[in-house]
């Protein structure tokens, strides 16, 4: 049973995108090459770089992660990435 990831991506024009996959890295390198593999909205809005990724139980676990962030503000979603950057400061400093 595969792992699934929830993802947030900063797009050239400083958009915010949210998907779903099994494999963040490789999701990443689909959207910046383009093509059919890319979600249509980064198409246009490349380089996007990863933010944010976090672990999901399930699929359905993930889309609805997924649709949870994708409904909040902007300022949430940067407040939930800072957030994710204060802990991981937090870990390094700890160890």
């Amino acid at each position: 049973m595969p792992t699934w990831f929830v993802y947030i991506l900063r797009c050239a024009d400083d958009t915010l995108y949210t998907g779903v996959t099994t494999d963040p890295e490789r999701r990443l390198r689909e959207h910046n090459a383009g093509g059919k593999l890319g979600a249509r909205y980064t198409r246009s809005r490349r380089p996007v770089a990863l933010l944010h990724h976090e672990i999901a139980a399930s699929r359905a676990e993930a889309c609805r992660r997924e649709v949870a962030i994708k409904k909040l503000t902007r300022d949430a979603k940067l407040a939930l990435l800072a957030e994710q950057l204060v802990g991981q400061v937090a870990a390094i400093a700890a160890t």
